[in-house]
């Protein structure tokens, strides 16, 4: 359409129970003026496609799940923005899916106008490989000036975030719950932290709980927004897989993590393998497949090549005996024949240094720079 509609008009109706984004396009495209609309015979409100006679009623007596202008203060209210399908904010890659949301509530910085994108998710409950490669790709993939995207969920989606907010670059997190609805809890500090290098993005109504429903739902927004979906650690019936499959049906690019065979938790990226998925065992293999360049200068490596000269003899014996596999500072201390506490203080001065990473548990593995 020529001119963009209001952004309350098309909340309104968005608030209508039963009217779905697919309709509501139709009928904007039709009216054009979204206050056309309500004047519009039930008889003929019904004939569009998708619109029931009990919708078309809902829509002639503006019966709303929530006052418009209410549900819109309060989003500002959060410092969040409402972007329409028609805005020119609203991320292009989503309007080539098929049932796009008709609008977004968006908190923090609409990235996806300036860098590509790239999804990595995963179990919920991964391994500590897992999590460790979701939070390398992810750290790897932000370097190189690509944004994260994921879903908040526990396990693999927290690793990534928490990786490309700790290379200082950009994530999108994709909500199955209303913006103001922090699920799980315990991401409530990663909740805070997104927004200052990314956005957090959702189509449901601010309050809107977190259902098992809303899950595959919001999964389309993950794989519609990406130029690909990397998918780290996932079972047979994680709904990874979905993410997965609805890339696929888009025509982004799908990418999986091997693991273990003996673990029941890659049975679902050794299956998306063998379906054709691009086997990933580092970020390049992702730039490849997705003709990105490598932007990356080798800053964090540099940075640990620096560090190491400076270290003394002691440390470097530390920093030999660490791998990717995590190690219990009693095994670590057993194995050096030094006592735990001059450990744990070249321990900590590593760690100050990005060389190495402590673990829940007094566990510790390598610094991404020094693998």
């Amino acid at each position: 359409m020529d001119t963009q509609p209001n952004t309350l008009d098309v909340l309104g109706l968005y608030l209508i129970p039963g009217l779905g984004s697919g309709s509501i396009r139709q009928l904007i495209g039709r009216y054009r003026n979204p206050n056309e609309i309500y004047k519009a015979s039930e008889e003929e409100l019904s004939k569009i496609e998708g619109i029931s006679p009990n919708v078309a009623k809902r829509i002639k007596a503006r019966e709303y799940m929530e006052d418009p202008q209410k549900e819109y203060m309060r989003a500002q209210r959060l410092g969040a923005q409402i972007l329409t399908y028609w805005d020119n904010r609203y991320p292009s890659l989503l309007k080539e899916i098929k049932y796009p949301p008709v609008l977004l509530y968006c908190l923090g910085m609409p990235v996806w106008e300036r860098m590509p994108l790239v999804a990595v998710v995963g179990s919920r409950h991964p391994s500590h490989y897992g999590r460790r490669v979701s939070n390398g790709l992810a750290y790897g993939l932000s370097k190189r000036g690509i944004c994260v995207v994921s879903g908040l969920a526990a396990g693999i989606d927290t690793s990534a975030h928490e990786g490309a907010i700790s290379s200082g670059g950009h994530t999108v997190a994709v909500l199955g719950t209303g913006l103001d609805v922090i699920y799980p809890k315990a991401n409530r500090s990663l909740f805070e932290k997104i927004p200052k290098q990314g956005a957090i993005i959702t189509e449901f109504p601010l309050g809107t709980p977190p259902d098992p429903k809303h899950f595959p739902i919001r999964n389309r927004i993950i794989s519609g927004i990406s130029l690909g979906v990397v998918v780290v650690e996932a079972t047979r019936s994680s709904g990874s897989l979905i993410t997965a499959s609805m890339a696929a049906e888009e025509g982004r690019e799908v990418f999986a993590v091997p693991g273990s065979i003996e673990s029941m938790k890659s049975t679902g990226c050794h299956y998306l393998i063998r379906q054709g998925a691009k086997l990933v065992e580092k970020v390049e293999d992702i730039l490849e497949e997705l003709r990105l360049p490598n932007h990356f200068s080798g800053a964090s490596e540099s940075k640990a090549e620096g560090h190491l000269e400076d270290l003394n003899r002691e440390e470097l014996t530390i920093l030999d005996h660490l791998e990717r596999d995590p190690i219990h500072i009693d095994e670590l201390s057993r194995a050096l024949s030094m006592d735990t506490g001059a450990l744990s203080s070249l321990l900590v001065s590593l760690e100050l240094k990005g060389l190495i990473i402590q673990l829940p548990g007094k566990f510790y593995v390598k610094g991404k720079g020094t693998w």
